[in-house]
């Protein structure tokens, strides 16, 4: 499969792609690319979506209001997202060395990767929350629903839209943090660019980049706006 889709670029843009930049290396890099983004989504979403529910339930007035998770938690969230993500991605390459053995290569860069979207997908996961009519909650409460229930019966589904809308700005946020990665050698279309773009002034790599970027976010915010509006 791979052999062949390289096989096609190969052909399609031989006419005009004059770079020292090969066809493979290109696909290599967006199989990285892609890498980072499926597994950093991933466990982002997973942290996301628990800090966004114990925020939720834990604030004032919330179902299971706890003041001191709620105030302790809140500030490491403003704290972790209020920092640059190049600079986010020096700072934790001791955690990502103890954790994946290496600080370079594609699993090295979704440690900080997950770092910097978890806590930016929190926020926007419970914005979607705190969207939800408080009549909703108050009859599921009224019919006797457990907290658990509250969430994923009631909240959950009825922010559904919402949610699908916010998750595709974090997945566009995160393309161009992977791209950022490649500064540090984390491999992808950023490392290419830097590499053959920057160093080696190629300007057909950056452009190239640009046009895959570009294409890329297309793609995710056209199918997040689809997915939005199903029932």
């Amino acid at each position: 499969m791979r052999e062949s889709i390289v096989r096609w670029l190969t052909e399609l843009t031989a006419p005009f792609w004059k770079s020292s930049l090969s066809i493979d290396q290109f696909v290599t890099a967006m199989q990285e690319t892609l890498h980072m983004v499926f597994f950093a989504m991933l466990f982002g979403t997973i942290w996301g979506l628990i800090q966004a529910i114990v925020l939720l339930v834990t604030r004032p007035n919330g179902i299971l209001t706890n003041r001191v998770i709620y105030h302790t938690l809140n500030p490491i969230v403003n704290a972790l997202r209020s920092l640059p993500f190049i600079i986010l991605l020096i700072a934790v390459i001791p955690l990502t060395k103890l954790l994946v053995g290496t600080s370079i290569g594609t699993w090295a860069a979704i440690v900080p990767l997950t770092i910097y979207i978890g806590p930016y997908m929190g926020r926007l996961i419970e914005t979607s929350l705190l969207e939800v009519n408080e009549g909703i909650i108050e009859s599921a409460q009224a019919m006797g629903a457990t907290p658990l229930q509250i969430i994923f019966k009631f909240i959950l589904p009825e922010a559904r839209s919402s949610l699908i809308l916010n998750l595709t700005t974090a997945t566009i946020s995160l393309i161009g943090a992977t791209a950022m990665a490649g500064a540090v050698g984390a491999g992808g279309v950023g490392d290419l660019a830097i590499s053959y773009g920057y160093q080696r002034f190629d300007s057909s790599v950056v452009i190239l980049t640009v046009v895959v970027l570009l294409i890329m976010v297309q793609i995710v915010q056209s199918l997040g706006d689809w997915l939005s509006r199903l029932r």
